[in-house]
């Protein structure tokens, strides 16, 4: 398992280059590999926090994910969401240290229970950290999705 360096961000504090790097890794990986035409860009990214993982030894964005609140059934919940890893750092590990990360901050920093809306067929990966399932499956934008909740 390769070992990343994770930078957690604000939208005010990502510089050019990290914007670019991320926009571009989202729309590789979930207009183009996904063919799914969407609107990626949303008012959540100026409120999120950016998570990037790259490797030490070279700035290339091995992965992405951004945190922000939201409520569900007037509930207050830390959301994870627009996970997503390079197609050629796959299979490594890298998602589970970038979820990690993102679950770790949560815990010291928001205090709230966690929800993602997943790709229905990450169900087992969301399950081994934490998450429980708490919705049928759902399409969004065309893709299979559940619901899931990870408690504090």
């Amino acid at each position: 398992m390769e070992s990343i360096d994770v930078t957690i961000k604000s939208w005010a504090e990502l510089d050019t280059l990290e914007l670019y790097q991320l926009l571009q890794l989202r729309s590789e990986v979930f207009v183009v590999e996904q063919e799914c035409a969407y609107q990626d860009l949303d008012a959540q990214d100026f409120e999120a926090m950016h998570l990037t993982a790259k490797a030490p030894s070279h700035k290339a964005l091995m992965a992405y994910a951004r945190i922000y609140t939201t409520v569900i059934n007037k509930k207050e919940y830390a959301a994870i969401g627009r996970v997503c890893t390079a197609k050629t750092y796959r299979g490594q590990g890298i998602s589970r240290q970038l979820m990690d990360h993102a679950i770790q901050y949560i815990i010291q920093n928001l205090e709230l229970p966690i929800t993602v809306s997943a790709q229905a067929y990450l169900k087992e990966f969301y399950h081994s950290l934490g998450f429980e399932t708490v919705s049928e499956p759902y399409l969004e934008d065309g893709i299979p999705h559940i619901r899931m909740v990870r408690e504090t």
